[in-house]
């Protein structure tokens, strides 16, 4: 089988290879699975560089999520069947054709695009945790968003609108702005220095309960200026790479809070039958046709450097995740 692998750090076209390694049989309790796709994330890239937090004991296989159907089951696995389609583990190294793991705590797959189920495991359960954990939202409720062409801004985008809560959300291209609408954006406005004034116009002063922040640097700040008092910001990305700046105003004067979201410790609150709730109802929108990412392009697991290299792109060079498949 064919595995993607780095053994140093460096640019990811640089130090991603193919090797060819012979498949391992499952043991006891464990099951093989047969990859279908799996996406890149800039976690990826992130790994492949060294970057501070994400770097892995060498030689790494990169890939945290993806979806693939069971081709071997080993002693004493009874609940899966050859053939069932699943998500592995998070993290599993899915750049492979064909994985071996433990068969307690795999999640049941969809039939639908393999493209877009990959995508499910991680991006879609953070837009809906943080309209779930955050700000006692309800119905008619607003919230405001930065990146909101990502694929976790367009989630959430999706996500609020099932749920009733509107959206402003800040993008950084005004040719954003038609697609956004149509994907069910109730405001989509281009950041800049007077967003919060904008905001206003645009949302009539309607109260803005919680801010949702991939950007970072002076981007918080202006996420914050929209707020009312007494709000919390969730940073959850890092585009920039420059600290998240809430001024000192508006921190100890109006009370808004920064917070750090994490889609595992979110989960990590919650006992494992709630977790596959929510996979459950993430995968029922999938199947419904509710939810769906932008694939800015797919690629074989042969052409993995050509893969990485469309990925580590930014802005109108990239729109969209970019896909590994293995078939």
């Amino acid at each position: 089988m064919r595995v993607a692998r780095y053994s140093r750090i460096g640019e990811p076209v640089d130090v991603i290879e193919i090797f060819e390694e012979d498949t391992p049989a499952p043991g006891p309790g464990e099951v093989s699975i047969r990859m279908e796709a799996a996406p890149i994330h800039l976690a990826d890239l992130y790994c492949m560089r060294g970057k501070e937090h994400f770097d892995l004991p060498l030689p790494a296989v990169p890939g945290f999520e993806g979806v693939g159907r069971i081709s071997a089951i080993g002693d004493g696995v009874t609940e899966w069947s050859m053939g069932d389609r699943v998500f592995p583990h998070l993290a599993c190294g899915a750049w492979r054709d064909e994985i071996t793991v433990l068969a307690e705590g795999l999640l049941p797959a969809p039939e639908g695009d393999a493209a877009q189920l990959s995508l499910l495991p991680i991006n879609p359960p953070t837009s809906y945790l943080i309209l779930e954990d955050f700000g006692d939202l309800k119905e008619g409720d607003w919230v405001i968003q930065n990146a909101a062409n990502s694929n976790c801004g367009r989630y959430l985008i999706e996500l609020a609108k099932l749920r009733g809560i509107k959206t402003v959300n800040v993008v950084r291209r005004p040719e954003l702005i038609d697609e956004l609408t149509e994907l069910g954006g109730d405001v989509v406005l281009v950041d800049g220095d007077d967003l919060a004034e904008r905001v206003k116009a645009a949302t009539q002063g309607a109260v803005i309960k919680l801010g949702v922040d991939a950007v970072n640097g002076m981007a918080t700040e202006r996420i914050a200026s929209c707020l009312q008092d007494g709000s919390e910001v969730l940073a959850y990305g890092m585009l920039t790479g420059e600290p998240c700046m809430i001024s000192p105003d508006t921190s100890f004067l109006r009370d808004i809070k920064l917070i750090g979201f994490y889609t595992i410790r979110q989960f990590a609150k919650r006992k494992p039958e709630e977790v596959r709730k929510v996979y459950d109802h993430l995968a029922r929108l999938f199947e419904e046709g509710k939810l769906s990412a932008k694939i800015a392009g797919t690629y074989s697991l042969d052409n993995v450097k050509d893969a990485v290299a469309h990925a580590g792109r930014r802005g109108a060079e990239r729109e969209g995740k970019v896909i590994l498949t293995m078939a």
